[in-house]
């Protein structure tokens, strides 16, 4: 049995200890914002946060939420932060295709948790294990930014 608290509620599931939490997300839960993308960790589409911290669910187990905290896309909203970085993504028009986009935002909102007013480096370090296929890199640093309340080109507060 694992138990643990999703997007603020706990919940209980009787799943084998090495599910892919992406599949306990996704199949069990029925939350489908958190993407399937390649199953190995590298392209971030899957990333939700564990206790505030960016993880990729298809590479971790379901055991590893155990007492823990999940938030996933669907309720990031509801946090400051998640507020700030989703109307920067509106603001500057960053999705295009979108697959990959909640995945962005997790990490985006895991880094400016961590680090609220990050430079140019900084923002590429965090994001580097995101793949975007539309090729919104720029658009994606940029709206960080501004959900910083940082100028792009500095990384100053504007």
């Amino acid at each position: 049995m694992q138990t643990f608290e999703l997007n603020g509620r706990p919940v209980e599931l009787d799943l084998p200890q090495d599910m892919p939490l992406l599949w306990a997300l996704r199949d069990v839960v029925g939350l489908t914002g958190t993407k399937f993308g390649c199953g190995l960790a590298l392209c971030g589409a899957c990333t939700v946060h564990l206790d505030g911290v960016a993880v990729r669910s298809c590479q971790t187990p379901v055991s590893a939420a155990a007492g823990k905290r999940v938030t996933t896309i669907e309720a990031i909203g509801d946090t400051p932060t998640g507020r700030k970085v989703q109307k920067a993504w509106l603001d500057e028009a960053v999705v295009q295709c979108g697959y990959c986009q909640s995945g962005q935002i997790m990490s985006a909102c895991a880094l400016l948790n961590q680090t609220p007013k990050p430079n140019d480096e900084e923002i590429d370090a965090a994001m580097s294990g995101n793949i975007c296929r539309c090729g919104t890199y720029s658009r994606i640093r940029v709206a960080v930014h501004r959900a910083a309340g940082t100028d792009a080109k500095s990384g100053v507060k504007a």
